[in-house]
């Protein structure tokens, strides 16, 4: 990829899109919160980045995009997280990349705000509760019948009166694991309309106009086509919503100390 465009910027008709790294047979973006993969033709992530390569020549060539395959994602984000989403443009390379993700050769880490906070804000573990393949509702977060093995690694990053900054990685692939096992582990993620509270949510809007999910695929680690070793694609950042709100708990916390 050209080193000037990397962690450059797609531009639309009505967003930016970050451009993590390109190279023939695929591209990585930075997902915004609020936007579908697919499913919705010229606003979806898919159709975005298609109509961004047709009408960039050079970009197109570099991509070795095949038009008649298209462009398609590798690995799925939920509609409310935000972060690191590969694309395929060649459907050997589609196939070379889903294959790992199949194979669970791939490791993802994600970041998140989660309610609550910890005693050590230093702690490290496993959530292992298991889950049932189908998602339900938040008053059954592990749902309801048969369910299998989930593993999620969590650890702590920084902690504020009513935040916990975690660094989660899904050893598993189960619907909205992420999600799930922070709810159940009492710590739901921030923004959560499916497993926060209504007056969580309610807050957090009035008061911070903050209306989220505070999830962000920070970064994807596998073997790209054509490379011996695996490597790893990474956002920028954390999204600015998600640390400012961080950070404004944590001055509230500065200002409540005794001087």
């Amino acid at each position: 990829m050209p080193p000037h465009l990397k962690n450059s910027c797609i531009l639309t008709h009505e967003m930016e899109l970050t451009l993590i790294s390109m190279e023939p047979g695929w591209i990585a973006v930075e997902k915004p919160c609020h936007m579908s993969i697919h499913n919705q033709p010229g606003k979806d992530l898919c159709s975005i980045v298609l109509s961004y390569l047709e009408n960039e020549p050079g970009l197109a060539g570099h991509s070795g995009c095949d038009f008649s395959f298209g462009v398609h994602a590798v690995n799925r984000l939920d509609k409310q997280t935000s972060g690191v989403v590969i694309l395929a443009c060649r459907p050997d390379t589609f196939r070379f990349l889903a294959s790992q993700f199949e194979k669970r050769e791939v490791e993802k880490v994600y970041f998140a705000l989660l309610h609550g906070n910890s005693e050590t804000g230093h702690e490290t573990g496993i959530w292992d509760w298991p889950l049932t393949k189908k998602a339900e509702g938040g008053k059954f977060p592990q749902g309801r019948g048969s369910k299998v093995a989930a593993e999620t690694r969590y650890r702590i990053i920084a902690t504020s009166s009513h935040y916990i900054m975690a660094e989660l990685s899904p050893l598993t692939g189960r619907k909205h694991q992420i999600r799930r096992h922070a709810r159940l582990a009492g710590h739901p993620v921030v923004g959560d309309n499916r497993y926060g509270t209504v007056r969580s949510l309610r807050c957090l809007k009035s008061i911070y106009n903050f209306d989220r999910l505070a999830l962000h695929c920070m970064s994807i680690t596998l073997k790209l086509p054509g490379k011996d070793f695996p490597e790893m694609l990474i956002s920028p950042c954390i999204p600015g919503e998600i640390k400012e709100l961080f950070d404004m708990d944590r001055s509230i916390d500065a200002l409540n100390q005794p001087s």
